[in-house]
């Protein structure tokens, strides 16, 4: 007789959601999370343009095995556990939207390089001047670049 399988550890459980949660799934996972409600089939269907109930029911399914979203004795789904995947760590939330981490930075060193520009003018350094721009345009860059392979 074979010994039973161990169970699966934390960090196998981990990436088991991580491979889960892609693609269409991934955006019912995410519009379940924005809305902050129990959400029904027909409604994931329609507001995600799948074509048709039965696909968003599969990945709600999904969902529903990885132990994220629960059905309620209405029918609904809600949320039972926030998981945060790879690519959506370097988003935060505000409010409804989710921005890209970097952007924040972005305006930060765009500030700070834009003030040191208008009170020194006159006494501009060339590698200040280089160093802030070049690290302005850094940022800028990778949220541009986030912001277009956004998951959502």
């Amino acid at each position: 007789m074979a010994a039973p399988a161990p169970a699966p550890s934390e960090a196998d459980k981990k990436a088991q959601i991580e491979y889960e949660l892609r693609g269409k799934t991934l955006k019912v996972y995410l519009y379940v999370v924005k809305q902050g409600k129990p959400v029904g089939v027909r409604e994931v269907q329609r507001e995600l343009g799948f074509s048709s109930p039965s696909v968003a029911f599969h990945h709600i399914e999904k969902l529903t095995r990885l132990g994220i979203i629960e059905q309620d004795n209405m029918g609904n789904y809600f949320l039972t556990k926030k998981v945060d995947p790879g690519i959506l760590q370097a988003f935060v939330n505000v409010g409804k939207f989710s921005l890209p981490r970097l952007g924040f930075y972005a305006v930060f060193f765009t500030s700070v390089a834009a003030a040191y520009v208008i009170e020194d003018y006159n006494f501009l350094d060339l590698y200040a001047l280089v160093g802030t721009v070049g690290g302005v345009a850094a940022f800028w860059f990778e949220t541009v670049r986030l912001w277009r392979r956004k998951p959502f």
